[in-house]
């Protein structure tokens, strides 16, 4: 389990109101308040459907410093899958889409929300996840169009951004699809990349979108 540190300053609530939550220890500072996200995942079957195989599937945690009158200590636990579909290309076993599935605690006291994701809009969701994935080789990332899927029950809207990366030394035209939204007190992030040249994955990874589970 991997933990990073980051520092979220926010306001709204008071001490005393926190005390009659019930959060003493958290209020007392002996303690931090703890959230625990829900794993969310596409369906075994579209996966096989697909083509898709698990990459990694990883727990990890943010601990955060938030102000509800006095600077206090939380703990969220996040899940963080992702997903590969691998073609043969000449000789050699390519990549031939990602699909990677987020799911972070609600980490909200009193109504203020915590979560440092989720007023993100979707092209600051996609600059975030690819600075954490070491894809920051992408360039020129533009915004194509947008439309919505059937996601959980839900119509859910959806981005696509257009960028380029390095190939065998030649530019490669990659598109990407991120979405987000809440569902059972989690904010979820989807997101899936492939590359132009194999337009098919396009609809791959909106049926993995369309077909996931939560709580997994």
């Amino acid at each position: 389990m991997n933990t990073s540190r980051r520092t979220f300053l926010a306001g709204g609530a008071t001490l005393g109101l926190a005390m009659t939550a019930g959060c003493l220890e958290f209020v007392t500072g002996d303690a931090p308040l703890e959230f625990d996200a829900q794993r969310v995942a596409p369906s075994e079957a579209t996966l096989a459907e697909t083509g898709y195989n698990k990459q990694s599937i990883d727990q990890e945690t943010i601990e955060e410093t938030v102000d509800i009158g006095v600077e206090r200590e939380i703990r969220a636990a996040f899940w963080l899958s992702t997903y590969t579909n691998e073609l043969d290309y000449q000789g050699e076993s390519r990549e031939a889409g990602l699909f990677a599935a987020v799911s972070l605690p609600g980490m909200s006291i009193l109504g203020q929300s915590f979560n440092p994701l989720e007023d993100m809009s979707h092209e600051e969701l996609l600059d975030e996840f690819l600075a954490e994935a070491g894809e920051d080789d992408i360039e020129n990332i533009e915004h194509d169009e947008s439309f919505s899927l059937q996601i959980l029950e839900a119509d859910r809207e959806v981005d696509l951004f257009v960028g380029e990366t390095e190939m065998d030394g030649e530019t490669v035209e990659v598109t990407i699809a991120v979405t987000s939204f809440e569902h059972e007190d989690d904010f979820i992030v989807l997101l899936g990349s492939y590359p132009d040249l194999l337009a098919d994955e396009g609809p791959n990874i909106e049926v993995l979108m369309e077909s996931i589970e939560h709580p997994a």
